[in-house]
């Protein structure tokens, strides 16, 4: 008779955190771990947007809202949700409703990669069925039966009238489906956003954009203009680009007549970004060991790598080596 095989009780890890969960049936929501574990956004931000995805429909989330919840300022709340809209998370669309006003419509999403290619393809296919139906499909050629010959008395029969011919039908090789003038256009690239938002970062950018106008008139932009323009020139300002310097890129040689410089604003800052500027390699200073005077190179002066296993060496008790 074989041995019974039991299993070991599993043991909790040695380090580390250990989760102490029970099991909840009310008030509770499922977060998923791509905002939870995110690697490029702040506690902040990852923390408000778990809040936003824990509230029911409808419910208001603006920045006064949600100051008057939290002890965070307005400004670090302003800066969590542009980091949530920038990663996706995030989606604000103004849409008009009765009465001719214009609203602010805020999405979340709980897994912005698929969102996204879940709305690609029903744009495709509601491009193909749009061009499918605008396509009209050639009329078939009418064939005309030939008359059978009509009987005579007379030996010879009677010559049948042969019908005209039509001319030909021009038929296209290949229907060809061209995109719906009301078909979506796929959305714009998105504006660069900094690596280390902060608010000192940000006012800076915002103070740049609102006086553009004083060196260029033509730059007169609304105070919604500067708002959603603003990560995109502390990206620049993070880069180590100068304000006077950021300024001019923007500003320069604009077309004429200029009739949208929000919208030439926002596509000098995605196609002219400089890159990041590189990080410096920090130098180790050289320092001579306390014991030998040899150099070695360290934050802080001491003994070189030799000498320290001297010293530990030294200063063990003796070892007793039984059979």
């Amino acid at each position: 008779m074989d041995t019974q095989q039991i299993s070991a009780p599993s043991r909790a890890p040695s380090a580390g955190v250990v989760h102490i969960n029970i099991r909840l049936t009310d008030g509770y929501s499922i977060i998923s771990n791509r905002l939870s574990q995110h690697r490029d956004m702040s506690l902040l931000a990852i923390g408000l947007g778990t809040h936003i995805q824990s509230l029911p429909a409808g419910r208001r989330i603006g920045v006064k809202a949600l100051a008057a919840i939290f002890p965070e300022s307005e400004a670090r709340i302003a800066a969590a949700l542009r980091e949530l809209e920038h990663h996706g998370f995030l989606r604000r669309t103004r849409e008009r409703v009765r009465g001719g006003r214009v609203a602010t419509r805020t999405e979340s999403y709980n897994h912005p990669e698929a969102a996204a290619r879940r709305a690609e393809a029903g744009a495709r296919a509601g491009a193909v069925a749009t061009s499918a139906r605008a396509i009209d499909p050639a009329p078939a050629p009418v064939r005309v039966p030939e008359r059978e010959p009509a009987p005579a008395p007379a030996p010879a029969p009677a010559p049948v009238p042969v019908p005209a011919s039509e001319p030909p039908v021009v038929r296209d090789p290949a229907p060809r489906l061209v995109p719906s003038p009301a078909a979506p256009k796929p959305p714009p690239p998105p504006l660069p956003f900094p690596r280390r938002p902060s608010a000192p970062l940000f006012d800076e950018a915002a103070r740049l954009l609102a006086g553009l106008q004083v060196s260029a008139p033509l730059f007169a932009l609304s105070e919604v203009d500067v708002e959603r323009l603003t990560p995109g020139v502390a990206a620049w300002l993070e880069r180590g680009v100068r304000p006077d310097a950021v300024r001019v890129a923007l500003t320069d040689d604009p077309p004429v007549p200029l009739r949208h410089p929000a919208k030439l604003l926002r596509h000098r800052l995605i196609a002219l970004l400089p890159p990041p500027v590189p990080a410096a390699v920090p130098v180790v200073p050289l320092q001579n060991c306390d014991d030998c005077d040899r150099a070695f190179r360290s934050p802080v002066p001491g003994c070189c790598g030799e000498c320290r296993d001297v010293r530990a060496y030294a200063d063990d008790e003796p070892c007793l080596l039984g059979a």
